[in-house]
């Protein structure tokens, strides 16, 4: 096991080599935790511990997967569950389902979906909101799930108008999520652990199976989390927890910083090891960090130190406005890579709040530098993909009244709001979900003969992708985009926004393939409907293509880079208005700002501007108070000169170039090349062709049946299967490609 501790350091070694017992791993910022959490791990392997005895918790998928392969390096064909906490939630409720009132199908609501069952709760609860809105209500029952408060359990405080309303949506709510066989991303966390509080016997069986507990970034946890890991740590108290209070920045989320202040009172034995030494930074930018969160109180001492070189002074650039913050660090990023120094995805813009963005993305497309928005429209929160995903949650769960609804007309089958509104009474009325009430709606006399058509050729859809949900996902979804003409409406038009909607469903297909492939579970469209709903803000975050990276403070959580400019930092955008005038939340600013400067590895600059256009106002601004406790006398401070000559021109942002486009990239396979009319009306078909050559839509060939299209696809390589719709009498057929004639037709220019 020697090459487990080879290059450690004595803190480092030791977390690795500790067993049995708590244990609580203070880790600055960049000391090498996760290569201490992975060593761990595989030492625990190594000693001989079962690798189903080990469970490690994630806070994102990305770190999950570095994690998980870095084991796979250091002690190959060894596994152990590695993952999120809610996706470890989920899988134990596809188990446990029935004992909190849900079937092992359920499905998982995003914030959107979760936003749609609560305002139909709101509906049926009659509840007034004059003085509120849907999203103070949504946020007042997250924080109640965080703090494992029940609808049933709920209490407002008295005299609180927000907390009344609460009191009446709150059981509608869960009623509503409960008929639909659904859970919140919140409910995920709580179900599970009422499930361990309330069935002692399964808490003792998963606490039997999983001895050995990790959880990472614990600072980040709320009560629910810390209850789980908690209730799965009492028979076999060897709860190792890695953390660091100075980087816990999700106190609005509900994350609870007392869960690692006060770990040694929950665990008075516990081995207390601190990761002081940071590999990533220089000392003038480490020390930057360590005079900034000096400034805290509620935190636990350390001494950061690193042996990197002493590295150029941290900037404090003072800009007259926004457009030349933007057009300056662009014109910096720009001159670096001309010069050959750098690469553009060693830099990285950091801002406290999405919409700073804008200035940057307009600078860069001007400078023709590629880069990235992270936290943008993330992939599976585009329209289409919910849309097309929607249709498999409906056939994975006919109860998701929320997903029929938005997929009953779309695309438009004429079926308008006032039908389903009816279709809706009907249902409450008849306590049926939704797809039964529509197989019922001939009994709806309010419905004319016309509507009446319309849903039945509707449910008449569902019940022919119902047949086919049983197979593989690619395939699946063939058939959904061709069934419904879904993604037939954006293969002809010339319109640059729905090529990159076709774009992107075509990158849908490539993603449900890549699961069909390393997924062989029984229930792969319930797998791959999970996998999708527990995505996380930077998993769309591409770290090896060369673009720059814009992202929010939150979303730098983890990352790290040689070129960091911290952006905007004045008064009420860092720290945000918000917090002005809570203790508690202008020490989670000051943590977040710590935790962007400590992201940054050779060069830092801090910015700020004279004057910001910002919520359609044009203010002079107030430099953060931040600023003032860094050690300025050891910074390169810097004042610019206007250079703008109207600076109340606001040019438009130019269509990007493709280099440029902040989107994710495409996928799908690439069509055949074109032929001409002639060549068709002699046949047109391609020579052999591999089964990859074939795509969803295509239009082949067969010798004896004709032109057909291809409707879906699955398996891969010699085992690669395609359904074609044929124009002729033999309809639909199923082959597998490197045994048939197939060819694909050439398209017609």
């Amino acid at each position: 096991m020697q090459h487990l501790v080879e290059g450690l350091t004595p803190a480092q070694r030791e977390a690795v080599e500790h067993v049995d017992g708590p244990l609580l791993i203070l880790a600055g910022p960049g000391s090498g935790k996760t290569r201490v959490v992975t060593h761990r791990i595989a030492h625990l392997l190594e000693i001989g511990i079962a690798g189903e005895q080990v469970l490690a918790l994630t806070f994102t998928n990305k770190a999950a997967e570095e994690m998980r392969a870095r084991v796979e390096r250091l002690v190959p064909n060894r596994s152990v569950w590695l993952g999120t906490y809610h996706r470890f939630c989920a899988r134990l409720l596809r188990r446990y389902a029935t004992f909190v009132g849900l079937r092992e199908n359920y499905t998982i609501y995003d914030a959107e979906d979760s936003g749609r069952a609560l305002r139909r709760a709101i509906g049926r609860a009659k509840v007034d909101l004059t003085h509120f809105t849907p999203d103070n209500l949504a946020h007042a029952i997250s924080w109640a799930k965080n703090k494992l408060i029940t609808a049933e359990e709920y209490e407002p405080r008295p005299g609180n108008p927000l907390g009344a309303l609460v009191k009446r949506v709150y059981p509608a709510y869960q009623e509503q999520l409960r008929r639909a066989n659904a859970a919140d991303f919140d409910d995920l966390l709580l179900h599970v652990a009422a499930l361990l509080r309330e069935n002692p016997e399964i808490r003792q069986s998963l606490d039997e199976r999983y001895r050995y507990v990790l959880v990472d970034e614990y600072q980040d946890t709320n009560l629910a989390q810390y209850a789980i890991a908690r209730a799965l740590s009492i028979d076999y108290p060897n709860l190792a927890v890695t953390g660091d209070p100075d980087q816990s920045i999700y106190g609005w989320r509900g994350a609870n910083l007392n869960n690692i202040l006060e770990f040694e009172k929950d665990f008075p034995n516990v081995r207390v090891v601190r990761l002081e030494r940071n590999y990533r930074s220089t000392k003038r930018i480490l020390h930057a960090a360590a005079q900034l969160i000096a400034h805290n109180v509620k935190r636990k001492q350390k001494d950061l130190f690193t042996e990197n070189a002493e590295g150029p002074p941290v900037r404090l650039v003072t800009y007259p406005n926004q457009k030349e913050e933007a057009q300056g660090i662009a014109a910096r990023i720009a001159a670096e890579i001309q010069a050959g120094r750098r690469r553009a995805r060693d830099f990285a813009v950091f801002y406290r709040v999405n919409a700073l963005s804008r200035a940057f993305e307009l600078a860069l497309r001007e400078q023709g530098i590629a880069y990235q928005v992270v936290n943008g429209v993330a992939f599976f929160e585009r329209k289409e993909i919910k849309d097309t995903l929607a249709y498999l949650r409906l056939l994975n769960n006919p109860l998701d009244d929320v997903a029929l609804v938005r997929v009953i007309n779309t695309p438009s089958r004429g079926i308008g709001k006032t039908t389903l509104e009816r279709i809706g009474d009907y249902a409450a009325s008849h306590g049926l979900p939704l797809v039964d009430a529509a197989r019922e709606c001939h009994r709806i006399e309010s419905l004319s003969k016309r509507a009446v058509g319309q849903v039945n050729a509707f449910v008449d859809l569902f019940d022919r992708l119902t047949a086919v949900a049983g197979g593989p996902v690619e395939e699946i979804l063939g058939f959904v985009l061709a069934e419904t003409g879904y993604k037939q409406q954006f293969e002809h038009a010339e319109d640059e926004e729905d090529q990159q909607r076709l774009a992107n469903i075509e990158e849908l297909l490539t993603v449900a393939r890549e699961f069909d492939e390393r997924n062989h579970r029984d229930r792969p469209l319930e797998e791959f409907l999970e996998e999708t709903s527990l995505t996380n803000e930077t998993d769309d975050w591409e770290a090896q293509t060369d673009r720059v990276t814009l992202m929010t403070l939150h979303a730098s959580k983890g990352l790290e880079f040689p070129v960091v400019f911290l952006v905007a930092v004045e008064e009420g955008l860092l720290p945000h208005e918000r917090s002005r005038d809570r203790i508690d939340q202008l020490e989670e600013e000051r943590r977040l700002m710590f935790v962007g400067i400590t992201r940054a590895q050779e060069q830092l600059q801090i910015s700020m501007s004279a004057y910001r256009d910002f919520r359609g106002q044009r203010k002079m601004t107030v430099p953060s108070p931040f600023l003032m406790e860094l050690p300025r006398g050891e910074m390169e401070l810097q004042e610019l000169e206007p250079v703008w000559t109207d600076p109340s021109y606001e040019a438009p942002i130019p269509a990007a170039p493709a280099v440029s486009a902040p989107v994710r990239r495409t996928g799908g396979v690439a069509m055949p090349q074109l032929t001409t009319a002639a060549e068709m009306a002699n046949g047109g078909t391609s020579p052999a062709a591999s089964p990859d050559d074939f795509c969803q839509g295509m239009i082949v060939r067969h010798p004896e049946y004709g032109l057909g299209r291809v409707v879906a696809l699955s398996g891969n390589g010699a085992s690669r299967q395609a359904t074609i719709d044929f124009a002729s009498a033999a309809g639909r057929k199923k082959f597998v490609i490197a045994k048939s004639p197939l060819r694909p037709v050439k398209q017609v220019p």
